[in-house]
């Protein structure tokens, strides 16, 4: 087994370093962020950040890159309060990772990556037509992180759209059903899959 310092991390070449911390937690979700600005430029990127901070209220986060170049995700999160997350299922997979690229202010990755946006009544944000899971946000509050100067934001959902075939009884999701998509580190894909459902454990005992 490989033994990594800290000392032996900071010296490490850039791109390494970036692609071995990001892979060494393990699969995250893949989503794409989906937002617009006030006068409704859309915009969409990829995230491998969204975390789930709590159920009531429902509650989540991404976290956004440090502001020292233009964050077109975070600039209109701050001008309009909303965002949507869109799971990433396999047909795009290729779409949805040219989403990372760096386009100048005004070019819409929805337009450039061939991605349908489509809107709802009650939230101004861009979904994704081709994602299977939805997620409409408003920002709730958001915390600067000293350590790297990135920036946790937090959002309420107030509109979630699944389908109801593979929500089951007890409100878990068979996420194997709508092919989606986890991703390990900033560009490796793989497929969900159900291998086992563990009961809910309401008290432990010792023996």
């Amino acid at each position: 087994m490989g033994n990594y310092t800290l000392n032996d991390i900071a010296k490490m070449d850039r791109r390494f370093r970036a692609n071995l911390i990001n892979a060494v937690s393990g699969i995250k979700s893949a989503n794409l962020i989906g937002t617009c600005n006030t006068d409704g430029q859309t915009n969409l990127a990829i995230f491998n950040s969204v975390l789930h901070i709590g159920s009531n209220p429902p509650l989540m986060s991404i976290l956004v890159r440090p502001n020292s170049v233009e964050r077109h995700t975070y600039e209109n999160i701050k001008s309009t309060g909303y965002f949507t997350v869109n799971a990433v299922n396999k047909k795009l997979i290729e779409r949805a990772h040219q989403t990372s690229g760096k386009y100048p202010n005004g070019v819409s990755e929805f337009i450039i990556c061939q991605i349908k946006p489509t809107f709802s009544d009650i939230h101004p944000a861009p979904y994704v037509a081709e994602s299977y899971i939805q997620i409409g946000l408003k920002i709730e509050e958001e915390h600067h992180i000293r350590s790297n100067q990135t920036i946790l934001v937090v959002g309420r959902i107030v509109e979630l759209n699944i389908s109801k075939d593979v929500v089951t009884e007890d409100g878990h999701l068979d996420l194997s059903q709508l092919d989606i998509i986890g991703v390990n580190g900033l560009d490796t894909y793989g497929q969900a899959s159900k291998w086992k459902k563990m009961p809910y454990v309401s008290s432990a005992s010792i023996q």
